[in-house]
């Protein structure tokens, strides 16, 4: 099974919403995970908010670090637009160039997550395809 880690700073928007995404719409054909190079110490609550208007909950998750043993097992690994602040990885990356949603009213929020929706369901075409 192919496995996704997606990467940000504090590990609590964009990263979360990709993974939450991830896992819903492979249907188990692929897995994600998330983490951070500075792990914030919650999720951010306008990210699970709109997430869960998509009837996804990501209420339960929790910023995590990005360590090494992550990166075992990986296939590839797609950071969210942080830029000079990503660390580098062992495996095939890219990065999507997303906005921050800290801070964010959530309107805006609303057009990361739709844009991490579109990004996603393409990788999935790519990595786990019918």
């Amino acid at each position: 099974m192919k496995t996704v880690l997606f990467i940000c700073v504090h590990n609590s928007g964009r990263s979360q919403m990709a993974e939450g995404y991830f896992n819903h719409m492979a249907e188990g054909k692929a897995k994600a995970i998330s983490a951070g190079s500075q792990p914030a110490a919650k999720v951010n609550p306008i990210a699970v908010a709109v997430m869960r208007e998509e009837g996804i909950d990501i209420s339960q998750n929790k910023p995590k670090l990005l360590t090494m043993e992550m990166m075992e097992g990986i296939d590839r690994a797609i950071t969210m637009g942080c830029e000079e602040t990503c660390p580098l990885t062992t495996v095939p990356t890219e990065d999507w160039g997303l906005e921050d949603p800290k801070d964010k009213p959530i309107e805006q929020v609303r057009k990361i997550r739709d844009e991490i929706k579109d990004k996603v369901k393409r990788l999935i075409e790519q990595i786990a395809p019918n």
